[in-house]
């Protein structure tokens, strides 16, 4: 007769969570594994009711023996989530050939290998390296009858985009855009209403319960709009994505704009739980104040993602699309005093803030450092302005065509009137969508040849690499994401030519915090894609605007 086995502690489920007691080595090894655990508290430790983790646990109690309650809850989801990593382990498989699609224009195989994996799980975080037709790939989702009614969700200037896209690709495919944040009745036809609903991210919170109860999938494009929990935005799409029913997938390259700890609000949309609480998450995978957490170990986090099919991210060279490569080129350039001057007192006034000791009250230093930030990236860049210009002057008279990215309407006014010969378009936060639309196809007409694009208006624009090939920084982002989503509106399938990026940095103002500070948001970036490549110059990481009032309260004295 066998001697029982040793048990080393309880493993039980309760309201959704297991619950796991052991012996204190046992408990060293389980933070170890688990690591989601605070590593400083003791007793019972709670974990996830979600397959992943219970295949985890399974192995932990063959492991360290446990005496297991609701074993056939355990056993049944380790072994749904083996199954399921094995049949999308099947679909990613280069042997594997995904099933056809009945597109008017055939989608590549890659496209149709991502609605598979898509489709298989009912959920997918898809960040295919800019202009590898993302759009595409979720358009073969909508052939699936399971799918439609669908919502696209996307920023203002592209839900035309999107309608054209779905026109070209679905021509029997019937679409509205919804145009009022006020709910009305949607149109008919024969009966029915569009397959597919195109919504603004602005537009979502006052319209959920309607699009919740209309549709069958959801799209979001641009997906790292909602990496910020408790704007209106977010609210509308956690209400609409978090249904049973709900298909979900999220579009970008770059789901990341900021640090790591962002993610977890973009996957809490389309996985909702995968990641645990968000206390989990932090204890597992981040460290730093949960509004600016960072990953430990972004190259770990996006091996995971990748593996358990989370994420799906290929690059050009591995689908067979490569273009020339892109040159990413860091030109110092020159800028006036004045302007940096006249902001001395101000400036200083707000870094002393920033930097003081004592306890402030009402929120101060926070405010301090924004004014700080706004008053100081607006003042380099209008130092400089004169400068972009004559660079940019310097291309076009060249014979380039030049998309030229800024932020601040100052500096904007300042190259209108400096390259007013070149007949300028805006594509900014102050136009109309129409406006935009017009300056667009100014640009693509060859009525322009120099299109003037705010920084954060241009993700997701399609067509401009068909005329351009040059793209100038005449004002920096402090996110290396929103870099590359303007790059990749030249840089992208359909470029014939190589394309160069202009990095123009001044020695003065905010420019060499911001290109330290790019560095380091980067590296979250690039590790989670499972990415090496970054910008042209990485430097060391910094403390933010603390350490720009500090260099800077220096270099006044």
């Amino acid at each position: 007769m066998h001697k029982p086995l040793k048990t080393h502690g309880r493993l039980w489920l309760e309201n959704g969570q297991w619950n796991l007691e052991c012996e204190p080595h046992v408990a060293m090894w389980a933070k170890r594994i688990f690591r989601r655990i605070p590593t400083g508290t003791h007793g019972v430790y709670q974990l996830s009711h979600v397959p992943s983790i219970c295949r985890d646990l399974e192995w932990f109690s063959q492991r360290f023996p446990l005496q297991i309650e609701n074993m056939d809850e355990l056993t049944s989801a380790a072994q749904e989530h083996r199954d399921h990593i094995a049949t999308l382990d099947q679909i990613i498989d280069s042997e594997y050939q995904p099933r056809e699609y009945q597109l008017a224009l055939p989608p590549r195989d890659y496209q149709r290998r991502a609605a598979e994996l898509y489709r298989a799980q009912r959920s997918l975080l898809l960040a295919d390296e800019v202009g590898l037709g993302k759009t595409v790939s979720s358009l073969c989702s909508l052939t699936d009858k399971r799918t439609v009614p669908a919502i696209v969700v996307c920023v203002p200037n592209l839900q035309r985009q999107w309608q054209r896209e779905i026109e070209t690709f679905l021509p029997d495919v019937t679409t509205h855009i919804i145009k009022k944040k006020m709910i009305y009745e949607l149109p008919k036809k024969n009966g029915r209403g569009p397959d597919v609903v195109i919504i603004s991210y602005h537009k979502l919170d006052d319209w959920a319960k309607v699009l919740t109860e209309y549709g069958r999938s959801i799209i979001f494009d641009e997906v790292q709009e909602l990496r910020r929990r408790g704007t209106n935005k977010y609210c509308g799409a956690s209400h609409i994505a978090h249904q049973d029913h709900m298909f979900r997938i999220g579009l970008s390259a770059t789901p990341i704009y900021n640090f790591g700890g962002e993610i977890f609000n973009v996957m809490e949309i389309l996985f909702p739980g995968v990641l645990g609480t968000e206390e989990e998450f932090f204890n597992e995978w981040c460290w730093g104040l949960y509004g600016k957490a960072r990953l430990k170990d972004p190259t770990a986090f996006g091996t995971w993602m990748r593996e358990n099919h989370y994420m799906l991210r290929r690059t050009r060279k591995e689908v067979g699309r490569e273009l020339e490569p892109l040159s990413r080129i860091t030109q110092p350039i020159d800028c006036d005093t004045a302007p940096l001057d006249d902001i001395k007192d101000a400036a200083g006034e707000l870094a002393r803030i920033i930097l003081s000791q004592e306890k402030q009250v009402d929120g101060n230093k926070m405010r301090a450092a924004e004014e700080f930030n706004v008053l100081l990236r607006q003042a380099t860049g209008i130092a400089k302005a004169p400068h972009v210009a004559a660079f940019v002057n310097m291309l076009l008279e060249n014979g380039e065509k030049v998309v030229l990215y800024g932020w601040h309407r100052a500096v904007y006014k300042i190259w209108m009137s400096k390259l007013k010969d070149h007949n300028p378009q805006l594509y900014t936060g102050s136009e109309s969508v129409s406006q935009k639309q017009n300056s667009f196809e100014a640009f693509v007409n060859g009525e322009t040849d120099l299109l003037i694009i705010s920084l954060r208006s241009g993700a997701g624009l399609d067509g401009l690499q068909k005329v351009c090939r040059t793209v100038v920084f005449g004002e920096l982002d402090w996110s290396p994401g929103v870099h590359e989503q303007d790059i990749g509106r030249v840089f992208r399938d359909g470029q014939p030519d190589p394309v160069t990026a202009y990095f123009l940095l001044s020695e003065g103002g905010v420019d060499p915090l911001m290109a330290e500070t790019l560095g380091l948001k980067r590296e979250q970036v690039e590790g989670i894609r499972g990415e090496s490549a970054g910008m042209a110059q990485r430097v060391n990481s910094t403390n933010g605007l603390k350490e720009l009032a500090s260099k800077y309260l220096k270099s006044s004295k």
